[in-house]
């Protein structure tokens, strides 16, 4: 994973020195997660809020731009164990992660962007709360690659991002040695800020 970040940080560098701007600053902001369990026994639950906070930097490549981040991210998700023969019971999952999209983007109107691009996720620290005997043995992935999308809103030195997120599993069960099957489906709102 060091080799990735590194590699991120040289790339968005060298684009820098041929782009026609390059600018740092920190991001957070919110966003709406909900599990999408395939199993009989499983039930989704509601909708769980989280956040996430850290820093983004953009290249222009005029109408174009790249737009790495590194971000601190927590969200939660909610399921029921749904058996033939036991009571249901609830249960929480909170997912600790750090978070590294790379978007590729256009400008269009000097306002708005479409963006889109790989997000990797290295799990920091995932649990599954007060799992006991019933749910055992939940593994969580190390690494996983998925994809986000959306729309930007540049207003001054002021960027707003919405976004969805996904997993890339229905096209691939993994990206050379990074998973794609464990990644929850969200509705991210972030907020940035150009320091230059």
């Amino acid at each position: 994973m060091k080799k990735l970040l590194l590699s991120v940080f040289l790339l968005s560098m060298t684009l820098s020195a041929y782009s026609q701007g390059f600018s740092i600053g920190p991001k957070v902001g919110l966003s709406q997660t909900k599990l999408d369990l395939k199993s009989d026994d499983f039930k989704n639950g509601d909708s769980k809020f989280g956040y996430h906070v850290g820093l983004f930097a953009r290249v222009g490549l005029g109408p174009l731009y790249l737009q790495p981040e590194v971000l601190y991210t927590q969200t939660q998700g909610q399921f029921s164990f749904d058996p033939e023969d036991q009571p249901i019971r609830d249960y929480e999952a909170d997912f600790n992660r750090v978070d590294i999209p790379v978007m590729v983007g256009l400008k269009m109107f000097k306002l708005l962007r479409i963006q889109a691009g790989p997000i990797a996720s290295i799990n920091v620290n995932s649990e599954l709360k007060d799992a006991g005997q019933t749910v055992q043995n939940v593994d969580f992935e190390d690494a996983t690659i998925g994809y986000q999308a959306g729309l930007g809103l540049d207003i001054g030195n002021l960027i707003i991002d919405a976004k969805y997120e996904s997993s890339l599993n229905k096209i691939s069960s993994s990206v050379g040695n990074f998973s794609t099957d464990q990644r929850i489906n969200q509705w991210i709102l972030s907020v940035g800020f150009k320091l230059f």
